[in-house]
């Protein structure tokens, strides 16, 4: 899968141990790690749970997921060996490695390559950066990875059919949002679409994010099962 934005730069081992990774990846590194966390624990996951955190990144989710998991209860994937490097950086400042999270670099969301079945699955502002076609494949390869009743939850920029072809400046933050370049937005039909094309439903949970991402919930047809109580609506 080849590269449709920023992502491809690979950060030196200077650039990790100074900690410019944390930035990279979107920086907010402790109220948007914060906020994953709080929601997932909303959401119903528990320690004994397997998560797959799509798009990892440097773990500024992770950091705080992987302690709260019984060990060897994370998997970890994203297409940036540096960022890779750094979730390992990340594991040792905060001595987490009894955990044995398992981190592998991908460029094509193969999550059958752990060999587990998830019960919950997040990619926090990983579909905000990817054209339709990529997210298809990350929906398509992750369905059968999911356990039953199992979630995975993934941020949008959302507009409305109206603004598609146009700019659209999101209502949190200032993001500007565009059709056909990073960052991308979505109405909530193309959304619903996508889900059907990897056999998943798709629905809206609130979860509050600092600049308007919002936070969709995809489970497969036939688990019948989300991962918790939310405010919801089809999406």
């Amino acid at each position: 899968m080849g590269q449709v934005n920023f992502y491809d730069r690979q950060l030196s081992r200077y650039e990790i141990e100074r900690g410019d990774h944390r930035n990279f990846i979107g920086g907010m590194w402790d109220e948007v790690g914060e906020l994953q966390f709080e929601f997932l624990k909303e959401m119903g996951l528990k320690p004994h749970h397997k998560f797959g955190d799509i798009g990892c990144g440097a773990l500024r989710g992770g950091v705080r997921i992987i302690p709260y998991l019984d060990a060897g209860n994370y998997y970890g994937l994203d297409i940036n060996a540096s960022c890779i490097e750094a979730a390992h950086h990340e594991i040792e400042l905060h001595a987490i490695e009894h955990k044995r999270a398992e981190l592998i670099c991908d460029d094509g969301f193969r999550m059958r390559k752990f060999g587990a079945q998830f019960d919950y699955c997040i990619g926090v502002s990983l579909f905000t950066h990817l054209p339709m076609n990529h997210i298809l494949r990350c929906l398509i390869e992750v369905a059968p990875c999911m356990a039953e009743g199992g979630a995975f939850y993934a941020t949008f920029f959302l507009c409305e059919q109206a603004q598609l072809l146009n700019p659209v400046k999101q209502p949190r933050g200032g993001v500007v949002t565009n059709f056909d370049s990073d960052p991308y937005h979505y109405t909530p039909a193309q959304i619903e679409w996508m889900a059907g094309q990897a056999g998943m439903t798709s629905e809206h949970v609130e979860w509050g994010h600092p600049r308007s991402q919002r936070m969709v919930r995809f489970t497969r047809r036939e688990g019948g099962g989300s991962g918790g109580d939310a405010s919801a609506g089809s999406v």
